[in-house]
């Protein structure tokens, strides 16, 4: 076992394309003791380390979840305006939720926070969408973490689990499209959700304070770096 073997880690949007694939990760990982993970429905498999936590997220996550404990944060929350219903109701989840959830991590320990964000949110953008990201982003700012991770991801390659046609077409076009697009450019590039999952981890096992943004490259490099921590955990 490792030095951080008895951490706990709390997890926010597990059962979505990127939070399921990262929590597959964490339960796989030496690093962590216990692994909570937040969720509106059970979840379809059990753990040893794996305590699955079925909440209410439009009541006070902080009254649900009095005494829990962890030390790294992690937040997959995210949807859509088409699956929201509206601006008002995309806007609920993508920056007040998540904002709750941040809250919430802080007053149960957490040091670091790593969340998934977009490419190119900016609070003042005209784009409604990454102007919410953007707002998301600046607000985690104000909680004060010792460490804050955000990620900012173009188009997420992988398999939903409601697939849509224009989505599948979208990813067949952006992986053709992917080797060209250079330089600044490459932060545009599509990224597997299994990619993004494992910088997520690649974030928490870095040790660094402060807050960093990742695009592209810099998920890639956060993944590998995250693979290489858990394979020599795992030989010792």
């Amino acid at each position: 076992m490792t030095e951080s073997a008895g951490r706990i880690a709390l997890v926010a949007g597990a059962s979505g394309l990127v939070g399921g694939k990262l929590l597959s990760l964490l339960l796989q990982s030496t690093h962590y003791a216990r692994v909570h993970a937040l969720s509106r429905r059970p979840l379809m498999f059990d753990h040893p380390r794996l305590a699955n936590r079925v909440v209410r997220f439009e009541a006070s996550l902080q009254a649900q979840l009095k005494g829990l404990q962890c030390q790294d944060a992690f937040c997959c929350l995210g949807t859509t305006i088409r699956d929201a219903g509206s601006q008002a109701a995309f806007r609920a989840v993508d920056l007040d939720l998540v904002l709750e959830f941040a809250q919430l991590a802080l007053g149960c320990g957490a040091q670091r926070l790593v969340v998934v964000s977009a490419v190119g949110a900016n609070a003042t953008s005209k784009n409604f969408y990454l102007r919410v990201k953007g707002e998301m982003e600046k607000a985690l700012e104000g909680v004060h973490f010792r460490a804050l991770d955000i990620l900012q991801p173009a188009l997420l390659l992988g398999t939903r689990r409601n697939p849509r046609l224009l989505e599948l077409t979208a990813q067949v076009a952006m992986r053709l499209l992917n080797p060209l697009l250079l330089g600044s450019a490459a932060r545009l590039r599509a990224i597997p959700a299994a990619t993004v999952a494992a910088a997520m981890l690649g974030a928490a096992l870095s040790g660094r304070r402060g807050t960093y943004r990742y695009t592209h490259d810099g998920m890639r490099q956060l993944a590998d770096t995250g693979t290489r921590k858990r394979t020599a955990a795992s030989v010792t």
